[in-house]
């Protein structure tokens, strides 16, 4: 095997406090001297059964402008949906190393599709303490059976009909987050690329970790989808950057977690903000969650939208191909 998976380093040899030195962070990023343990306030939820669907709309801009995320409750996707859509993820995971690496991302591939460790360029050589799938989930042209697991046996089925349930919710998001804007209902869904938008699934595993107060499952970022529909396990982790301090996310059972990604920040040249967040690890559960990207095409050209532009408000980003953006950000090169 060419790349060590953190599963792997786990199962193996770890004493009891040591994890390698290419996992922990720096000072200014170790969870246990960053993290801000004083009174905080929540991440706002946005119910979607509230029959006053201004205030809704209300709920969701002033979230996307002061937070950049919040949670969405009575979404409408089934509860029983999303626990086969976690099980089945679960089992991939519990599977046999080498099972797992059939699906894994061929090396030098231009996509990201696959079973792998690593994503983009860390600037210190740090490694994240996960391991990931990714897959392709929606529209069919853009799907690569590929690297679906065909174990467990209902992978597929389960995917599939999660894609088409979190299709409905995202044209709902789409929508109200327009009309926050002052903007008819569609203009933002087409101005990250309409029905060519794709759903990129990723499952992340992050095992336990013997000094989870040393690494992060993820370092701190910004989305460069659109927006992004997560669903996390019942294990604390995700945490947001607010006013200057690292927050933890309440965990809600069955709620999505909504990230604002670059690209609507970008269309909306600046008035929605993409959240700056990260990954903590537990030293005793594997924390999972399951996040859906929403990305524009490769060629798609993203750009403050004509309208949210005039001489008072200039563009205050430059209008790119998403595939150009998607490179500049993961190689650290500036955009």
């Amino acid at each position: 095997m060419e790349v060590e998976r953190v599963q792997a380093i786990v199962s193996s040899s770890l004493t009891k406090d040591n994890i390698p030195i290419e996992f922990i962070r720096p000072e200014d990023e170790q969870p246990a001297i960053t993290t801000f343990h004083g009174p905080i306030p929540d991440i706002p939820v946005v119910d979607f059964s509230d029959p006053d669907q201004g205030n809704v709309i209300r709920s969701m801009a002033d979230a996307s402008r002061d937070w950049g995320i919040f949670q969405v409750v009575n979404h409408g996707i089934p509860f029983d949906l999303i626990q086969r859509l976690q099980l089945v993820g679960k089992e991939f995971f519990d599977l046999p190393q080498e099972e797992k690496e059939v699906y894994a991302k061929p090396h030098g591939a231009p996509s990201i599709e696959g079973y792998g460790s690593k994503l983009g360029r860390d600037v210190n050589g740090k490694k994240n303490w996960a391991d990931h799938l990714f897959h392709r989930i929606w529209p069919p042209a853009c799907i690569n059976y590929q690297f679906w697991p065909r174990n467990p046996p209902s992978y597929r089925e389960v995917n599939e009909e999660y894609a088409q349930e979190v299709r409905k919710v995202v044209d709902k998001l789409f929508k109200w987050l327009s009309v926050g804007l002052g903007l008819e209902p569609d203009v933002l869904k087409q101005g990250a690329g309409g029905e060519e938008i794709e759903y990129l699934m990723k499952i992340n595993y992050y095992p336990p970790c013997p000094r989870p107060d040393l690494t992060l499952g993820v370092a701190s970022h910004t989305d460069l989808s659109a927006m992004t529909v997560l669903v996390p396990n019942e294990v604390p982790g995700l945490q947001v950057l607010k006013d200057g301090v690292w927050i933890d996310a309440k965990y809600i059972p069955g709620a999505l977690i909504i990230h604002i990604g670059d690209q609507i920040e970008i269309l909306s040249n600046g008035k929605y903000k993409a959240v700056q967040h990260r990954t903590t690890v537990d030293k005793e559960k594997t924390r999972m969650s399951w996040p859906i990207f929403l990305e524009p095409p490769a060629e798609f050209v993203v750009g403050p939208l004509a309208q949210l532009v005039d001489p008072q408000e200039p563009p205050k980003y430059k209008p790119k191909k998403f595939k150009d953006y998607s490179y500049c950000k993961l190689n650290k090169l500036p955009q």
